[in-house]
Order: structure tokens, then C-alpha cells, then sequence
């Protein structure tokens, strides 16, 4: 039987209880590079519906580049957009081209269903890279080459640091001041000074401090 006072408590208690704020997943910007106008409209089709997607006709203001390798890589757009590349088995060089371009997810042109390239992009915006295991491979062989032929000799790591900015960085993270650090390393007070100017220059940092947070949050100490 129908209760009034029952229906009033009932809305004492809906009211009462405070509501959840709708959480929306983050929108993630994405253009497409394809130089066929069909497949272009196709990749358009196939990422418009996605749920949090916005797409993009320019790639500069893009979070990620979905792109099909239809021919040159290098004639994909370069920025600071993550790269989906769609491919059919990419040689070294395409690979390498791919990865100046922000290379982050590479889906196979068999496999580019729509659901594959919404989770290729979400992905790529998340910073997981996806590499079938032969390219991952030769892109593997190709940095280890490049390694001992290009930075080796230059006295430079894959972090783009010297061996004794790293020491230098890695001493200012745990307080050191410049004449400590210059003690344990054996450089005058100068040369780390130096040291520590060029990071700031090369990286448009602002501070000693700004710079040992850099670092830490690139992963290069």
C-alpha cells in the first residue's frame, strides 16, 4: 500500500544524498596523414565515432598522428604529435623516418579495424609504444649501432648526456653544491659551471632546480 510518509522519507534521502560529478575521459586530439583521399575519409570514419576523440584537420594541434605509410615516411608531418603508423611490413629506414616523427603504436594495414585504431591512439596518448616484434627488433639493432658508430665516439649516451653531465646531474639531485660536486669529480669549480650552464641552454630551463626535475621526470639520471 502506497505511504505517504514512506515516499517522503524516500525523497529526504535522495536529496540528501550528495551526487557523484560525471568523470569524463580525457579528450584526446587526433588528426590523420594519408595522401589517398579514400583512405584518408576512411581513417576519418573509422576514429570520428571513438568516444573521447577530437578530431583534428590540423596535425600541429593534434596529441596523436594516425598516419598511413602509403609511400615515403618522411613525408608524414613531423611535430610534437605520437605517431600511429599504419604499415605493412616498414623497412629500417622506414622505421628510423617513423621515429623522427614521434613513432609510438605501428598497426598493421590487416589489422586497422576501427577498434584496433581507437586502442592504438589511446595507446599512443598514453605513452605505451607497440611494435611488432620484427621491427621492434631492428629498431633495437639500429640504436645499438648508433650507439657505438655516432655517440660513442662523442662522448654522448642514448640520454643525449655526456657522461660527466650525468655525473654532474646525478650529484646535483642529491644536494651537492658546485664546489662539493666539483671536489668528487675532480673539475674546478668552472667547468661544472659550465656543465650546468649548457643543460640550462640546451634544454631552455630556467634553474638548477628546474633542471634536476627535468631530468628525474625524463628518466636521464
Amino acid at each position: 500500500m502506497f505511504s505517504g510518509a514512506g515516499y517522503l522519507e524516500g525523497m529526504s534521502t535522495i536529496m540528501t544524498t550528495p551526487v557523484r560529478p560525471i568523470v569524463r575521459a580525457e579528450e584526446i586530439r587526433v588528426a590523420v596523414h594519408a595522401s589517398d583521399p579514400l583512405v584518408r575519409a576512411g581513417l576519418h570514419s573509422a576514429l570520428g565515432d571513438g568516444p573521447g576523440i577530437s578530431l583534428r584537420d590540423d596535425p600541429a594541434q593534434a596529441d596523436v598522428l594516425v598516419a598511413v605509410a602509403e609511400d615515403d615516411p618522411r613525408r608524414i608531418p613531423a611535430g610534437s604529435a605520437r605517431l600511429v603508423l599504419v604499415a605493412d611490413q616498414p623497412n629500417q629506414a622506414e622505421i628510423w623516418a617513423a621515429v623522427e616523427r614521434g613513432l609510438a603504436v605501428v598497426v598493421a594495414r590487416s589489422e586497422a579495424t576501427p577498434g584496433r585504431l581507437l586502442r592504438a591512439v589511446a595507446d599512443a596518448h598514453a605513452g605505451r609504444g607497440d611494435l611488432p616484434a620484427e621491427q621492434l627488433g631492428s629498431l633495437l639493432r639500429g640504436i645499438s649501432r648508433l650507439h657505438k658508430e655516432v655517440l660513442e665516439p662523442r662522448e654522448l649516451t642514448l640520454s643525449g648526456l655526456s657522461p660527466r653531465e650525468t655525473e654532474v646531474l646525478r650529484l646535483l639531485a642529491e644536494g651537492f653544491d658546485t664546489g662539493e660536486i666539483a671536489r668528487r669529480v675532480a673539475y674546478s669549480d668552472r667547468t661544472v659551471k659550465n656543465i650546468l650552464h649548457g643543460l640550462l641552454s640546451r634544454f631552455n630551463l630556467r634553474n638548477r632546480t628546474h633542471v634536476v626535475a627535468y631530468a628525474l621526470r625524463e628518466g636521464l639520471i
